[in-house]
């Protein structure tokens, strides 16, 4: 399958008012995606939200589904919550560390990851172990298997580092996990949608992901997969009526699905609109989405570079869609500032989302511009004459 960008964009109304590179940060959501969470409103206003929740019972059920086809698993290994982070902290801290416990993690894992981490390790003795990169920036995998003893209890890795460009070779940290019998926790945040993801593939036993970024999603949806027989063993740091049942005055039974990680109270609409933007995603089909990406990435990477004074920083083997770069003598929210003066959106990222990676990189704050399939070569085009013009000191 290739991509029909024609339609693509068509389906797209943002792309009509601007050049959209922030895809990493929240990408323009497709018309059904619209249309399913304005539905969906439109019903709560009519007859209010528990009586619109129920009569879209079937559809709230094939969220789950989707989802399960999205990362080829069970729809009982699924749970949707509120956000990535979220859905990454209700499976990071079901864990129960003792004093020197070791927990394995790649030098680019992100803050919000990482200060759990060290909440834990304060909290309860648990040892944080980053792994070294390899030449090509990536986790180390021989690191990692030698790494591995009977004290390490946990995984952790991110899969698509929010400021490099790289992608973590999540399958063979698979396969040394499952050698070893370590739960391997994935963080997928940025590569869920624009690559295809297999979880039986990769090996992880869990997998956070959200649904804003190139899932092209509403905002405040998260979602949650942890393998049918490790989400039995967890019990989920908190607890309510949705993931357990009151059975008796001193008793209560937590559900046996990976539902346990969820709450009652959500975003119905929005949960609908994640439906239909994995629905959508698969209509386009993964593999034709990560082609697309990919070119209009490196096409970019490579037309950045060209220009004097612009330096582009990604690493790996595998790259995804985020291309970050630095322009001499320009502060990265000045460049972003003045992208968006001309109706091209960028992002930045600091020493304050990857700590670990930047510090050993020794690079400061980096401008993030993050292609996704809709995204055309006359917008490529229109971002490279403006960060050419910037670079010469001629942007308006």
């Amino acid at each position: 399958m290739t991509i029909d960008l024609d339609r693509a964009r068509s389906d797209t109304p943002g792309t009509a008012s601007v050049a959209h590179f922030d895809n990493a940060g929240a990408a323009l959501m497709p018309v059904p995606v619209i249309d399913a969470v304005n539905e969906h409103f439109a019903r709560e206003i009519a007859l209010g939200g528990y009586r619109a929740a129920e009569e879209a019972g079937a559809q709230i059920e094939a969220v789950y589904a989707s989802l399960a086809h999205l990362l080829n698993c069970a729809a009982d290994e699924i749970a949707v919550v509120e956000n990535a982070t979220r859905a990454w902290d209700m499976a990071f801290y079901a864990f129960r560390f003792a004093p020197g416990d070791r927990i394995l993690v790649a030098m680019a894992e992100y803050a919000s990851n990482y200060i759990a981490l060290l909440q834990v390790a304060r909290r309860d003795g648990a040892l944080i172990e980053v792994i070294p990169d390899d030449a090509h920036g990536q986790l180390c995998t021989r690191a990692l298997e030698a790494a591995i003893d009977d004290r390490v209890k946990l995984i952790a890795v991110t899969h698509a580092p929010t400021n490099g460009g790289l992608i973590n070779p999540a399958a063979a940290i698979g396969r040394i996990a499952r050698a070893a019998g370590v739960p391997f926790l994935l963080d997928a945040c940025q590569s869920v949608g624009q690559v295809p993801i297999d979880v039986a593939a990769i090996g992880c036993d869990m997998l956070s992901g959200t649904g804003r970024k190139y899932l092209r999603g509403p905002r405040g949806t998260g979602f949650l997969y942890v393998h049918r027989d490790l989400a039995q063993r967890l019990e989920p740091p908190f607890l309510d009526l949705h993931a357990a049942t009151w059975v008796a005055a001193d008793r209560y039974e937590i559900r046996p699905d990976a539902r346990r990680f969820e709450n009652w109270e959500c975003n119905v609409a929005a949960k609908l609109g994640l439906g239909a933007a994995v629905d959508y995603a698969l209509g386009w089909g993964l593999a034709a989405i990560r082609r697309r990406v990919s070119a209009l990435a490196e096409d970019l990477r490579a037309r950045l570079a060209a220009i004097p004074g612009v330096g582009v920083h990604d690493l790996g083997v595998e790259r995804s869609g985020i291309v970050t770069f630095t322009v001499d003598g320009h502060d990265v929210g000045a460049i972003k500032a003045a992208l968006r003066a001309c109706e091209i959106n960028v992002s930045t990222s600091t020493v304050f989302s990857t700590r670990l990676d930047m510090t050993a990189r020794g690079v400061g704050p980096l401008v993030r511009a993050s292609a996704h399939y809709y995204n055309d070569e006359g917008e490529i085009e229109r971002l490279v004459d403006a960060v050419s013009a910037i670079a010469r000191g001629k942007a308006s």
